[in-house]
């Protein structure tokens, strides 16, 4: 796929139509759901061209599917990278790249808040195969640049952050290693390609956990990388992603596609959502702290602005009331749901202490600024007036 063709027409039309390929097969709307474990070939002259790469056929879908190739082809054109690789499960793509960049003696550093998963893969799993990692707060870029070194390979984080919502410099920190022999792993799952696209700032790989806003509905798991490199991308997919056997189902792959038709205007509703939700909590009389970009107050927001064509749907926020009274106000929601994951139709509330960040202490809470009684809210499609009431009786109530 040549980069040059990348957003030639719309978001919303690329998201759509792809590369605007021919027709599908029984000339379909839209494409049929290869659930195939293997493929056949017509004689052995043609699985041996199609085993050396000399065809394009498919030999098993483990290493490759045609629902799965139509998703990859998409989410490359929609960051603007060469191509990409889907994985079951955002983890299956964020530990597969990992492993792809990094090898015993050499060091990854990563932003000090992260999602549960992805910190304790950077905290015990690498250092378990000799990889160093090292936890740094990346807004500070001075900070940054006083460790760098020889075996430092991999900068990675989230932007916005997972559950801070903070905002990391994207062209900063490629600036920063510009002649560095360091990659670059953004996690772009809370903004999604239709609101930012980090290789375009200098990024080298670009994750996402699809599960998400992706996918949009709550029913699907699934993860993709995207990059720059025609040649990492062949080694992502075919040492890594095929022998590790992190597969995306074709049937997965095939709600995903479905999702990503409808992904720039379920942002833009989110968005819409996000912002008065954010609004009402900043003005209400219990609540201490709102993390939201879109907020003017908000360190973050001119940043985000910069890079970001909108701050989102995900927001964070914390009571002036102690814990007891946090969870009780969690305990009295009745539309709003509590639940981990985010991006789905439904709005969705979780409390990172107690759930997703619970391998962070109090006390390691404390050092990042944040408390124990942070909530993070998913906000979702709903009418926003039946969100903010939600909200309203649960904190009427404490």
């Amino acid at each position: 796929m040549e980069k040059g063709k990348i957003q030639k027409k719309g978001f919303n039309t690329m998201a759509i139509h792809g590369e605007g390929e021919g027709k599908k097969p029984a000339n379909a709307l839209n494409s049929p759901i290869f659930m195939t474990s293997t493929f056949t070939f017509d004689n052995l002259e043609h699985a041996e061209k199609t085993f050396s790469f000399e065809c394009d056929d498919y030999v098993y879908t483990r290493g490759n599917n045609p629902n799965l190739r139509e998703l990859e082809r998409k989410m490359a054109i929609l960051e603007g990278g060469v191509d990409s690789v889907a994985f079951a499960t955002g983890m299956a793509a964020i530990s597969s790249v990992f492993f792809s960049l990094l090898k015993p003696g050499d060091k990854i550093i990563a932003h000090q808040v992260l999602y549960g998963s992805s910190y304790n893969v950077v905290k015990k799993l690498l250092p378990a195969y000799g990889i160093r990692s090292e936890f740094l707060d990346l807004t500070a870029i001075a900070d940054l640049e006083n460790h760098l070194s020889e075996d430092l390979k991999v900068i990675y984080f989230e932007t916005p952050a997972n559950p801070s919502l903070e905002i990391i410099d994207i062209k900063a920190i490629a600036d920063l290693v510009k002649n560095r022999d360091i990659k670059i792993v953004v996690d772009n799952t809370f903004a999604t390609p239709y609101l930012q696209r980090p290789l375009d700032l200098g990024a080298d790989v670009v994750v996402h956990s699809a599960t998400k806003y992706l996918s949009g509905h709550g029913d699907v798991l699934g993860g993709v990388a995207v990059a720059k490199e025609e040649d990492y991308i062949q080694s992502l997919k075919f040492e890594y992603m095929t022998e590790f056997g992190g597969v995306l189902s074709p049937f997965n792959a095939w709600l995903l596609l479905r999702g990503l038709k409808t992904l720039g205007i379920r942002m833009d509703k989110h968005q819409e959502n996000a912002a008065r939700v954010a609004e009402y909590l900043a003005k209400h009389e219990k609540v201490q702290q709102v993390y939201y970009p879109g907020l003017f107050s908000n360190k973050y927001h001119e940043l985000a602005r910069s890079q970001m064509k909108g701050p989102g749907a995900m927001l964070s926020f914390e009571l002036k009331a102690g814990l007891e009274e946090a969870r009780l106000f969690v305990d009295r929601l009745k539309m709003i749901k509590l639940a981990v994951s985010l991006g789905d139709t439904e709005t969705l509330i979780e409390y990172p202490f107690f759930m997703t960040h619970r391998d962070y202490t109090e006390e390691d809470l404390r050092k990042l600024g944040l408390s124990s009684k942070l909530l993070r809210i998913s906000v979702g499609l709903e009418d926003v007036a039946d969100i903010i009431a939600d909200l309203d009786q649960a904190l009427a109530g404490i």
